[in-house]
């Protein structure tokens, strides 16, 4: 799956947490775009717990998601439950 982040329009990119529009769409081509409203705590909690990414790569994602108004994470792997976890509903 490709991870996109938005950092909201309302956030100022000071603190812990700051709201994110999160886009999840599959790495294959294949179309099925979900988003949903988080934020960087939840999401990174998420990253940790439910990935096997490096910490290195997830410093520098969560990095990028302050830095930038736009972060991607590509081909990151998410188990079925973790998706259905998140709402994204796999046929």
């Amino acid at each position: 799956m490709n991870i996109i982040t938005q950092m909201s329009p309302a956030a100022s990119g000071e603190g812990k947490t700051t709201p994110l529009s999160l886009t999840i769409r599959p790495s294959r081509g294949v179309e099925g775009d979900y988003q949903f409203a988080t934020d960087s705590a939840a999401l990174m909690r998420l990253l940790h717990k439910k990935t096997d990414l490096s910490y290195d790569t997830l410093k520098r994602f969560e990095g990028e998601m302050y830095s930038y108004p736009s972060a991607r994470l590509m081909g990151v792997e998410l188990s079925e439950k973790a998706l259905t976890e998140i709402g994204y509903f796999i046929d």
